[in-house]
């Protein structure tokens, strides 16, 4: 069915489907509490920013804010960052990442800590893929082009693509927690919005299939990839991507949220 909810009269309108449960549907407030699903717990892979078990790679002028790390595979995976390692050797540094770098080929404990890292990091995928009870299902029929979601647990049977943007609209205790059974898809120059104070790490997006930004996209909030995160020419993220297979980056900006 159609449904409209207004997030504190000064929001856009919002449609989508959901269950009939009242408590599922919160308007956010501006207190302390948090509207939404519990938040996912990353463990250790929030540590890093970009997180990877076979790779990270990049062409072009790309700035990171944060550690990035891979495992099970070696160093050797990270290319075009002109890695350079530390004396202990239990982590490198490279002129376009402001953090450090790790592998599970570095001295140790860095083995230790990078399988710690991706083991939270799976766990983190099949926490947020198993969350039940959701209050919004096959929004849109997969593209939530242009609409206003408020916190909740969402879940689709395909793909999500985003054509122009999307606004998250909440507090900034707020979570949205966003479950696709297929790819995500941002295209060029789409963005996504935060209003009323939502926070990009409060925002998961988990992805069953890869995860691709175009060119110039804006995203914000974690993104949980059981394959592939390509980001295109130009795209910027404000949270965390964590990779189960490698991540791809062509001259983009990435922050720690």
């Amino acid at each position: 069915m159609l449904v409209m909810s207004v997030f504190m009269c000064s929001l856009p309108a919002f449609a989508g489907s959901h269950d009939d449960s009242d408590d599922n549907d919160r308007t956010p407030t501006a207190d302390t509490s948090a509207a939404g699903p519990k938040a996912v717990n990353l463990g250790t892979a929030g540590n890093f920013v970009l997180l990877t078990k076979t790779g990270i790679t990049t062409t072009g002028t790309t700035a990171i804010v944060g550690s990035m790390g891979v495992s099970p595979i070696a160093a050797t995976s990270m290319t075009g960052f002109g890695l350079i390692a530390d004396s202990t050797n239990t982590f490198s540094t490279s002129s376009l990442v402001t953090g450090k770098i790790y592998a599970a080929d570095y001295a140790p404990p860095t083995p230790t800590k990078m399988t710690t890292a991706i083991g939270d990091m799976e766990t983190a995928f099949t926490d947020a893929a198993g969350r039940v009870s959701p209050n919004f299902t096959e929004l849109g029929g997969g593209d939530i082009s242009g609409m206003t979601l408020l916190p909740g647990l969402y879940k689709w049977s395909t793909g999500v693509s985003i054509t122009n943007g999307v606004t998250l609209a909440g507090g900034p205790n707020d979570i949205w927690i966003l479950q696709m059974a297929g790819d995500m898809v941002v295209n060029n120059g789409a963005i996504v919005t935060l209003k009323g104070g939502a926070q990009a790490k409060n925002i998961f997006w988990q992805v069953s299939g890869k995860a691709t930004l175009g060119t110039t996209a804006d995203v914000k909030g974690i993104i949980l990839s059981q394959t592939l995160i390509s980001m295109n020419t130009g795209a910027t993220l404000s949270g965390r991507a964590l990779a189960q297979t490698a991540v791809t980056l062509i001259a983009n900006t990435i922050t720690a949220p």
